[in-house]
Formats: structure tokens, C-alpha cells, sequence
């Protein structure tokens, strides 16, 4: 069973960073389109950062200059490194990619920005 497990979330000050990571587990034949959402409190989930197989990246513009993702399709993983945390983005972060063709979530990590 093919599994995205998240890691890397916790208690931050504004100002602060954190760097999340997930792996992907399984029988994977192909994985690509990795990449991190987050949904906030009574919010809907938004877009963070997508990591193409080709290389490629997309930011939310809020994110854009504080946030880098980085994947490595060979063992499966992806990373958001997260920068000058601010408190609205106290948020649970989910890992998404396609693998065997399907679109797969994490279970999410909670980042908690307070003071």
C-alpha cells in the first residue's frame, strides 16, 4: 500500500523556520508532481509549493522568497523549507503527489507559529 508520511512539524516563533519532509512508501512504479498544501483552521486547503519530475517549481505568492521546496524522484521524497514563519500560516501541512497514476495525500503535520 502506497503511503505519503510526513514529518517535520512543530511549535515555531514568528520569524522562525521549520523544514518539513515526506517520503513516499509502497510499491511505486512512478511518482510524480510532489509537492505540500496546507489548511488552516476553518479554511480551505491551499496550494504551498508543487516540485515537478521535470525540475520545475510553483509557489504560493505569499510564500514566494521564505518558502523552497526540493525533491529527489529517485528515493521518493520531498522537502519544504519554511522561512520566516508568520503566524496566519499556523496551518497542517499535507504532502501530495501522483504515484502509479493516482493522486495520493499524507495524513499532514501540524506547524503551530506563535509566540
Amino acid at each position: 500500500q502506497v503511503q505519503l508520511v510526513e514529518s517535520g512539524g512543530g511549535l515555531v516563533q514568528p520569524g522562525g523556520s521549520l523544514r518539513l519532509s515526506c517520503a513516499a512508501s509502497g510499491i511505486i512504479f512512478s511518482i510524480r508532481d510532489m509537492g505540500w498544501y496546507r489548511q488552516a483552521p476553518g479554511k480551505q486547503r491551499e496550494l504551498v509549493a508543487t516540485f515537478t519530475s521535470g525540475g520545475s517549481t510553483n509557489y504560493a505568492d505569499s510564500v514566494k522568497g521564505r518558502f523552497t521546496i526540493s525533491g529527489d524522484n529517485a528515493e521518493n521524497m520531498v522537502a519544504l523549507q519554511m522561512n520566516s514563519l508568520k503566524p496566519e500560516e499556523t496551518a497542517v501541512y499535507y504532502c501530495n503527489a501522483v504515484v502509479n497514476g493516482k493522486g495520493r495525500w499524507g495524513k499532514g503535520t501540524r506547524v503551530t507559529v506563535s509566540s
